[in-house]
C-alpha cells in the first residue's frame, strides 16, 4: 500500500498530460450564456457571437510554466470587427498575460495573428502576422510554450516568436504567477480590423469560430504552490528542442509573413527600443 500510494504522488506532483477528445474534462466554458457548447459528445467546441453577447471557456487548471496547444477554425466569411482569442493570463491588475489574438477581416482579405507578452500588467509587445493558409477552411494547431527560459508562439508546429527571460538584465519576464488558459469570441470593431475603420456587420451573425483536441502539459498551480517535480522535466529547465532547425523556421515566418514587430517601429519608441530589442536574437 505504501508503494501504491507513493506512485500515485509522483503521478499527482508530475507534469500532466492531456491530449482528451471530452473537452469537457480540461475545459469549463465560462461565459455567453449558452452562445458556448460543447457537441459531438464533447469533442468540438463553439463560441458564438451575436449582437447579445461573445462566448468564452477556459482550463480547469492553473499553471506555474505550461505548454498549451488547441486546434481552432475560425470565424468564416465577413469576419471583420470579431476578435478570437487564445491566451494565458494571471488575475489582478498586475496581471501576466501571454496572447493569441486573432483580429477578423472583410470576405477575402487575410485574418492578422496578434501576439503579445504581459508582465506584471505592462504589455507593448506587440508582433503581427499574416498566415501561410486560410485559417477558416480546417483546424490549425496554436500552442503557447512557457518556461523559464523563454516564451515560444507555434502555428502547426512552426515557432513564429519567441520572447526570452533577460530578467537578469532587468526586463521583465512572467516567471511568478501562475496563469490559466482562457479563450473568446467577442465584438471589438472600435480596434480589430483596419484601426475600426471595418466595422462588424451584424447580418452575417452569429459569427462562430471552432475548437477540438486541447492539449496541456504544465505544472499544476494547487493551494498556492506548483504541484510538480521540476527536476525530473528537462523541458520545464531546457529549450524544448529549440534547435537551429526551429530557429530556422521561425526566421522563415517572421522574414516572410511578420507584418509588425514593436522593436522596429521607431515612431512609437523615438527615444530607443525596449531594451529586450537588443537583446532577442535568433
Amino acid at each position: 500500500m505504501a508503494w501504491f500510494m507513493f506512485i500515485v504522488y509522483v503521478l499527482f506532483c508530475s507534469f500532466h498530460v492531456s491530449l482528451a477528445n471530452d473537452l469537457s474534462k480540461s475545459i469549463d466554458i465560462s461565459w455567453g450564456n449558452g452562445r458556448g457548447q460543447m457537441v459531438n459528445n464533447n469533442e468540438l467546441l463553439t463560441l458564438t457571437l451575436d449582437r447579445g453577447s461573445g462566448s468564452g471557456f477556459q482550463s480547469k487548471n492553473e499553471f506555474l510554466f505550461a505548454k498549451v496547444q488547441m486546434r481552432i477554425k475560425l470565424v468564416s466569411g465577413n469576419s471583420a470587427g470579431t476578435v478570437t482569442t487564445f491566451f494565458l493570463s494571471s488575475k489582478g491588475d498586475y496581471h501576466d498575460e501571454i496572447d493569441f489574438e486573432f483580429l477578423g477581416n472583410t470576405s477575402g482579405n487575410p485574418y492578422i495573428l496578434h501576439t503579445n507578452v504581459f508582465c506584471e500588467g505592462v504589455g507593448n509587445r506587440e508582433m503581427q502576422f499574416y498566415l501561410w493558409f486560410d485559417p477558416t477552411a480546417d483546424f490549425h494547431n496554436y500552442t503557447i510554450f512557457w518556461n523559464h527560459q523563454h516564451i515560444v508562439f507555434y502555428v502547426d508546429d512552426i515557432p513564429i516568436r519567441e520572447f526570452k527571460n533577460f530578467q537578469d538584465k532587468g526586463v521583465p519576464f512572467p516567471q511568478y504567477q501562475a496563469m490559466r488558459l482562457y479563450s473568446s469570441l467577442w465584438e471589438a470593431d472600435d480596434w480589430a480590423t483596419r484601426g475600426g475603420l471595418e466595422k462588424i456587420d451584424w447580418s452575417q451573425a452569429p459569427f462562430k469560430a471552432y475548437y477540438q483536441f486541447y492539449n496541456e502539459d504544465g505544472c499544476f498551480w494547487y493551494n498556492g504552490y506548483p504541484s510538480c517535480t521540476p527536476n525530473s522535466n528537462s523541458w520545464l529547465w531546457g529549450n524544448f528542442d529549440y534547435d537551429y532547425a526551429m530557429k530556422g523556421k521561425m526566421k522563415w515566418a517572421q522574414d516572410n509573413y511578420m507584418i509588425y514587430n514593436y522593436c522596429q517601429d521607431s515612431k512609437r519608441f523615438p527615444q530607443g527600443y525596449p531594451l529586450e530589442c537588443y537583446l532577442n536574437t535568433y
